[in-house]
Formats: C-alpha cells, structure tokens, sequence
C-alpha cells in the first residue's frame, strides 16, 4: 500500500486532536495523531498491541496509573488492555503502530475506500 499524505482525510477524534490513518495493510495499521499544547488523549483501553513514537513535542503519559513525560525521541509499548492516555505538554505529534489495526478507526475512511 502507497498513501500520499495529502490524500489522506484528517479526523478529529478529541478537541484539539486531529488523526490520519496511515499505511495499513494484514494485521498492522499506522496512525498520525498532531494533538495542540493541553490536548488530552484520554484514558482508554483497547484490545490491540501498541507501539507509540513521539514525533515532536513532548506529552505526559500515562499507563496502568504511573505517569511519564515523553519528549521527541521516546517511545513506549502498549500491552493489550492496559489503561492509558496522554497530554500533550506543547503542540506535539505521536506516531502510533497497532497490531491487529484498530477497525473502530476506520468508520468513514473504511467506507470511502470501498467506494472507489
């Protein structure tokens, strides 16, 4: 699978939040997430694996109730139904890789693909 950037459809899943759904492809999804300085990823849980990449910016993260701060550079795991969340500290964007993808993001952009 090739995406252009540009042709992806941006989400705004939360206030001052906005996601697009990268390559995905058998079992892995990437997913874009640009989140605007106090932007809160809140706590969720989800049956999926997750590896998380900060991009830019730096977030307070937090898992399983111990909270960290994560700069550009860092990354973490995600075990699958672990509690979690993040705030972003100063405008900031993540990269996030699921396993299996996550098909409750896809709602609109699932049905756009299958009209082409």
């Amino acid at each position: 699978m090739v995406l252009k950037y540009e042709d992806i459809t941006p989400e705004n899943p939360e206030p001052g939040i906005t996601r697009r759904i990268l390559a995905r492809g058998g079992s892995m999804m990437g997913v874009e997430a640009s989140f605007k300085k106090g932007a809160v990823g809140s706590l969720h849980r989800h049956p999926h694996e997750q590896v998380s990449y900060i991009v830019s910016g730096s977030f307070q993260y937090e898992a399983d109730g111990v909270k960290y701060t994560l700069k550009a550079g860092d990354s973490y795991y995600v075990e699958p139904d672990v509690l979690h969340g993040a705030t972003a500290l100063e405008d900031s964007v993540i990269l996030d890789i699921f396993t299996p993808q996550r098909e409750d993001f896809l709602g609109s952009s699932k049905e756009a693909e299958e009209e082409v």
